[in-house]
């Protein structure tokens, strides 16, 4: 990705462009790899839809949600300019843009995850206030989801030492309310980072979206506490495709709180039972890579049915969201066809794609 600082009018386009309903980190992708800048895109959308209208935001909408970032002291970054965090960059896709409320500074130091069950034991949640605390000594951030339980303890652990919480609504949103002092603590100290609009309240669509921010940012991903089926490991699986390192700590096989840290290290994730464990898999690690395509070249010509691209695509969805690559290998048709099919239908809303790209029926 060629890094750049956008002008205002980019900066604006980027906003209109990543606003539009249906379209998403991977649509976003696309568009810009196919016009080379999100201006082109935008005009290019009615063409791409065949005239079918989308809610593009206006000019002026945008307009105030920038100045309302401004009087409020909050900044709104591009995934292509140098004050994004390096780490989160090199994800495939990056969220395109991030809202960020607090220091900068803090997510350009090596960043680790502290995550956990919400209903957490009285043990878990001291163990993570304490990892937290002693990460934050070592040097490294600590980023987390605001949530109760476990994450609310790696946030006050790490509060002195720089700790940084992802949020599924807009940076200005509290969730959980009863975290509104860690939130203002959080801003005043450390940072609050969401790709959400200003004022929107998360909904549970949201949530994987937040995980797999919290995972792009970290070199690693530290579980404490989580049930068999939670959130949580949704953030390991995230962590796992973006080439991090998962690291859990065990627990009773009585515990339910515990099964999924006991099966995340049957699975081969770094047994973890002290900091030190920690520092050691993260002193291994090699160098996060970019991948090469990301928002650079271009995607081809886009020649061929597309009317029975999409016919031959839909044939292979189901409600259970697929890998887009595995889509359009079993499709057999050219990657260019098959990708610009696969945008027409997200803008029109005819699937829908997850921020890594796996889809499903709409």
């Amino acid at each position: 990705m060629k890094i750049q600082t956008l002008t205002h009018e980019e900066r604006r386009d980027w906003l209109r462009l990543i606003r539009t309903p249906t379209l998403g980190p991977v649509a976003f992708r696309d568009l810009l790899l196919r016009f080379q800048s999100a201006d082109e895109a935008l005009s290019a959308l009615p063409d791409i839809t065949r005239g079918r209208r989308l809610n593009i935001p206006e000019i002026d909408v945008i307009e105030a949600e920038m100045d309302a970032h401004a009087q409020r002291g909050m900044h709104i970054i591009a995934a292509c300019e140098p004050d994004f965090p390096n780490a989160l960059r090199v994800i495939d896709p990056p969220p395109p843009i991030i809202s960020l409320w607090g220091d900068l500074s803090i997510l350009q130091k090596p960043c680790v995850a502290v995550i956990g069950s919400r209903n957490a034991s009285a043990i878990g949640q001291k163990f993570a206030g304490q990892i937290a605390r002693e990460l934050g000594e070592a040097g490294l951030t600590v980023v987390s989801g605001l949530a109760r339980g476990i994450d609310t303890q790696a946030h006050w652990g790490a509060l002195e030492t720089g700790t940084a919480a992802v949020l599924g609504g807009g940076v200005d949103h509290v969730y959980p309310s009863q975290n509104a002092e860690l939130f203002d603590a959080i801003k005043s100290k450390g940072a609050i980072i969401s790709e959400s609009p200003l004022g929107y309240r998360a909904t549970a669509r949201d949530f994987p979206r937040r995980n797999r921010i919290i995972s792009g940012l970290s070199r690693g991903v530290v579980v404490i506490e989580a049930a068999e089926r939670s959130g949580t490991l949704i953030t390991a699986r995230y962590a796992l495709e973006q080439g991090r390192e998962v690291m859990a700590a065990p627990g009773s096989p009585l515990d339910p709180r515990t099964k999924g840290c006991n099966r995340l290290i049957r699975q081969g994730a770094a047994l973890i039972e002290n900091t030190q464990d920690v520092l050691d898999v993260i002193s291994n690690l090699s160098d996060l890579r970019e991948p090469p395509s990301i928002y650079m070249g271009d995607s081809g010509e886009h020649e061929g049915d597309l009317d029975s691209a999409k016919t031959k695509i839909k044939s292979l969805l189901s409600p259970t969201p697929t890998p887009r690559n595995d889509i359009i290998r079993l499709s057999e048709l050219p990657v260019s066809v098959a990708s610009a099919a696969l945008l027409e239908m997200e803008l029109l809303g005819e699937i829908f794609v997850e921020a890594d790209g796996n889809v499903s029926k709409a």
